[in-house]
């Protein structure tokens, strides 16, 4: 079975690549008609692809375009899949109602849409709201349709305090909200910290939580931290500014960059500055020092040399004044590079 499945996550691999959505879907439907469970092929195939196409895009190995290809292939798959017999013998729809969302601003839609999938495989009626659902109209839809349950997914930790907002809002509404996706850390931890009932970490781990109890209760302990966190948020295109101008007197090589290599560097200390300020907001340094050695091995890949993180981040820091946690978490990602200083980088943590 497992030489089976690295052989079909080989051939759907080669598909997508090539754009070759009928190809990609042919293979995935003779892989269930000869047995394969659906559950399968959407967690063991479909997930390791978008983790597969999300690593050779920070190996520099393939291009954003091509990234965008492969999900919109595994969305045609997922859909084709949605439709086999084998899925919709198993879409009585009996266990209640769920309603699967990404929360305000985040559109990596597809481990939401995966999701839907197994919770429909698994007796759920589900209502897929699809990205970047604006908070106010959560809890509006749950009330009207009478939804049991919210499924709340987000990617990248930088939309958490729209994870929180929305986990409130559904809250206030009455129902439970379970959280899902790699915003949230590995084993959850922003989850509880932002009020959510429950935290799984894949589409079977959600299904089996809801069996048991989607309505546990919300996570306790302390929450973010919303005074340093706005005090960054409402200097932070000042910082921006300021980093970019200095970072010309550290980087002589910058006076010959064109227009886009400039914008490509400011988009850069922009993200340096958006992980900080969510590793402030969740009081968790290791965030921003993981991003930071991912950063690294992106900027690499693309023969940049890490070096040059070094002096963004030491004026990222002394643009801080009176944010203490913040200095001290870019002290502690700046360690984290030292340390790993030419060693073999990780993949993408989020």
């Amino acid at each position: 079975m497992a030489d089976n499945l690295e052989h079909l996550k080989g051939r759907l691999w080669d598909a997508a690549l090539d754009g070759d959505d009928h190809g990609a879907a042919d293979a995935a439907m003779t892989a269930l008609d000869d047995g394969l469970p659906v559950e399968d092929l959407l967690l063991n195939v479909l997930a390791p692809l978008q983790m597969r196409v999300g690593d050779a895009w920070a190996a520099n190995e393939v291009t954003v375009a091509q990234e965008h290809i492969v999900t919109a292939v595994g969305e045609r798959v997922m859909a084709a899949a949605s439709r086999h017999p084998a899925a919709r013998a198993r879409h009585a729809g009996g266990r209640g109602r769920a309603a699967v969302a990404c929360v305000d601003g985040e559109w990596h839609a597809f481990p939401a849409r995966l999701l839907a999938e197994v919770l429909r495989l698994n007796g759920w009626r589900v209502d897929y709201l699809g990205p970047h659902v604006p908070t106010p109209f959560l809890p509006m839809h749950v009330r009207e349709s009478e939804v049991d349950v919210v499924l709340l997914s987000a990617s990248l930790p930088t939309r958490l305090p729209a994870a929180r907002e929305a986990i409130t809002a559904c809250r206030e509404a009455g129902r439970p909200v379970l959280a899902g996706g790699a915003a949230f850390g590995d084993d959850g931890r922003y989850a509880r910290m932002l009020g959510a009932d429950g935290w799984a970490p894949d589409g079977r781990g959600t299904a089996r939580r809801l069996i048991e109890d989607p309505a546990r209760g919300p996570g306790g302990g302390e929450g973010p931290d919303d005074q340093e966190y706005g005090q960054i948020k409402g200097t932070a295109q000042e910082l921006i500014d300021s980093v970019m101008w200095r970072l010309g007197e550290r980087i002589p090589a910058m006076a010959a960059y064109s227009d886009r290599q400039l914008k490509h560097t400011r988009e850069d200390i922009g993200h340096l500055l958006d992980f900080l300020t969510m590793s402030v907001y969740v009081s968790d340094p290791a965030l921003f020092s993981r991003f930071l050695l991912w950063m690294a091995g992106i900027l690499t890949a693309r023969g940049v040399p890490e070096e040059t993180l070094h002096p963004a981040l030491e004026l990222i820091a002394g643009g801080l004044k009176g944010c203490p946690r913040a200095q001290a978490t870019v002290e502690q990602g700046q360690e984290a590079l030292r340390r790993e200083h030419g060693r073999d980088k990780p993949g993408h943590p989020f």
